[in-house]
């Protein structure tokens, strides 16, 4: 009998800290949520990405949207938002200002990227073309959905060119990232 109650309590030792450590992780997880690509790098928003709106307690004011090709959004009640070349974060900010004090007096909203506008890949490759951007994308992922280099392809430096960008094209490594609306150029080696 003590055999078996020592045996019951070490297991119920083991169940209590195993949910206090999962409950730990839920409180940080709350209190330094894990910030969404779109804000970790600083992303802009552009013509082709879909976004989800959410305004609290007010659903019907939400809703998922397409940037058109000016860069505005359509919202219910608000109308036109221009949402082209703003971060998640400054989105939200305008919502709530054209949303306050006429419409409600103190607007929650939160802003989600849905899908990433396309980006592009040209030359060297064997399918060059538009594909989906997927978090996470890189030269050599964008290189390997394009069907891998051709055989007259540079292998260790690219071409980017971002959507915005005053600086024009830029070298990369096959390692680095790619953003939504980047055009890659694969270019042809010398020898």
């Amino acid at each position: 009998m003590l055999k078996e109650y020592t045996q019951l309590r070490k297991w119920l030792v083991g169940v209590v800290s195993a949910i206090s450590v999962v409950a730990l992780a839920a409180l940080a997880l709350v209190a330094n949520p894990v910030p969404a690509a779109a804000d970790t790098l600083g992303y802009r928003l552009g013509s082709g990405d879909k976004i989800r709106v959410q305004v609290f307690g007010h659903e019907d004011l939400g809703g998922e949207f397409a940037v058109d090709g000016s860069g505005n959004i359509s919202l219910p009640m608000i109308r036109s938002v221009k949402a082209e070349g703003l971060t998640v974060s400054e989105l939200e900010d305008e919502i709530e200002n054209k949303l306050k004090p006429e419409y409600l007096l103190n607007p929650r909203v939160s802003v989600e990227v849905l899908n990433y506008r396309p980006f592009y890949i040209h030359g060297e490759v064997n399918q060059p073309g538009e594909y989906p951007y997927a978090d996470g994308m890189t030269v050599i992922k964008a290189v390997a959905l394009a069907g891998g280099y051709t055989y007259r392809a540079r292998q260790s430096k690219v071409r980017i060119t971002s959507v915005g960008s005053k600086g024009g094209a830029r070298d990369a490594e096959p390692t680095a990232p790619v953003l939504p609306g980047d055009v890659i150029e694969v270019p042809e080696r010398y020898f």
